[in-house]
């Protein structure tokens, strides 16, 4: 196998105005390892040795969207999921394998131990981590939650199972609108964190009574909205794209705004055969294998209006390999611990959710899975 040293990379995002709205993420600086690229045959020989151990421990792995395509292709050969975050969770949890390998970041395969606390959960690597769930720390968090009792709190996915534990709800790009227009209905205000764009998009979309953690996405929020006009200039016919997380003015430019599987969907639905995409570049390489007759281009994060300290890859996503994969499944390492009396309470927002969304899926009334609910 490669011997190649891995490099580090430090990663720098700016600080949300804190005169914006409440508090802020804490954190300036964060850094990432890039994986060394293997040759062709240290490829292959890792595939093979994965499928070998991923039989040989009741293994499945489950990746993310984001991640190298090698690990989104090797998941589903080995009859694993490549998706977003809501069916990495269900998908964890129905599983009969004993072992979950998450590829993805570390939020993700805290949910799956929540969701599936007697089984082993292993990540390639355990740094993979998030802007959102970095800048979202515990006891900020809770204290601003302290701030507005009357609020029911409703989080993304993408934060720490300790920020779980402290709401009322737990929700994704695919189903928080749905889920926050249900509150609004049974007359609940809410306390959104971390994602300030994700909320501000939801609460124009719903007209919801919202308060918010100031959070960003270091991938989404550099996408601009005067590179993304100038990049429609150049493609007339294509259709655009985009992940709610990123800023208002590049949202307001889509053809269709939705999470990774919405995103997937418009590009297999709709009638263009060129799109541009605002989300995290790991897409592409499922949008292209899914739909070989349409050309996708990426949203810019360049140009002389961006600083592009992103340029559209999450940098912890790109921490997981192959190597890894091969390695954890072989010795253990790298199992996920969620302090066992955190579990019992990060849960219930993430059952609310998947019961939720199982009735929208199977055409069941929702109203009686929203109970009234203050700040946690």
């Amino acid at each position: 196998m490669s011997t190649a040293t891995l490099h580090r990379i430090d990663v720098e995002y700016e600080q949300p105005d804190e005169a914006t709205s409440g508090a802020v993420c804490s954190t300036k600086h964060a850094w990432a390892r890039v994986p060394p690229e293997p040759t062709q045959a240290e490829r292959a020989a890792l595939k093979d040795k994965i499928r070998r151990l991923l039989k040989e421990k009741n293994a499945v792995m489950v990746s993310h969207y984001y991640v190298h395509p090698d690990l989104q292709d090797l998941a589903e050969e080995t009859g694993g999921l490549v998706s977003d975050s809501l069916e990495m969770a269900r998908f964890g949890r129905d599983h009969a394998a004993q072992t979950l390998v998450v590829s993805g970041v570390r939020f993700m395969g805290e949910t799956a131990k929540i969701l599936s606390p007697e089984k082993t959960v292993l990540m390639p690597d355990l740094d993979a981590t998030c802007s959102l769930d970095l800048g979202c720390p515990i006891d900020e968090f809770s204290a601003f939650c302290d701030q507005h009792p009357d609020r029911t709190v409703v989080v993304y996915a993408n934060t720490s199972a300790a920020v779980k534990a402290r709401a009322d709800w737990l929700v994704t790009s695919s189903c928080a609108l749905e889920i926050v227009s249900a509150l609004k209905a049974a007359g609940q205000k809410i306390l959104w964190a971390p994602d300030r764009h994700l909320g501000a998009y939801i609460q124009r979309e719903t007209g919801a009574d919202m308060v918010f953690w100031n959070g960003a996405c270091i991938v989404h929020d550099e996408f601009k909205a005067v590179e993304l006009e100038l990049l429609k200039q150049d493609h007339p016919a294509a259709k655009v794209l985009v992940h709610p997380e990123s800023p208002a003015d590049v949202v307001a430019l889509a053809d269709a705004v939705g999470s990774t599987s919405a995103i997937l969907k418009a590009a297999r639905e709709m009638d263009a055969t060129e799109f541009i995409v605002a989300t995290d570049n790991g897409m592409m390489h499922k949008l292209r294998t899914l739909n070989p007759g349409k050309t996708f281009y990426e949203a810019p994060t360049a140009g002389n209006s961006a600083t592009c300290k992103s340029c559209a890859h999450c940098p912890w996503m790109a921490m997981n390999g192959l190597a890894d994969v091969a390695r954890v499944l072989e010795t253990g390492a790298n199992a996920i611990h969620v302090d066992p009396t955190l579990i019992p309470r990060a849960r219930q927002p993430i059952d609310r959710m998947l019961a939720f969304t199982a009735a929208l899926r199977n055409g069941r009334p929702t109203a009686a899975l929203v109970p009234h609910l203050g700040a946690a």
